[in-house]
């Protein structure tokens, strides 16, 4: 799947999300690419997770992306709330409704 072709309205010539779109078939889409940038095994602070995504996209709502990514499934975090990682098990996108 060629996320860049299927968001290439979404996206600007350096590949970043310009706009989080609203139809919740190309939500998933930029949630796909947006997990993509985050290292497997690795935990990311708060900060850190914010300042990936503020790296790929350019509206200035990393928080959002941030919840986003935890509530589909995409991201994991700590009992506390501090720290992040990519989730060991993706999710499909059959398990998302596509």
């Amino acid at each position: 799947m060629n996320l860049t072709h299927i968001l290439r309205s979404f996206l600007n010539s350096e590949g970043k999300v310009i706009a989080f779109p609203a139809k919740r078939k190309m939500k998933v889409y930029t949630l796909f690419y947006l997990a993509q940038h985050f290292e497997p095994n690795k935990e990311y602070t708060e900060r850190e997770a914010n300042d990936l995504l503020r790296g790929w996209h350019t509206f200035a709502d990393p928080a959002t992306l941030r919840r986003e990514l935890y509530d589909y499934g995409f991201l994991d975090r700590s009992g506390d709330g501090k720290l992040y990682c990519l989730a060991e098990k993706q999710p499909t996108l059959e398990e998302l409704g596509l």
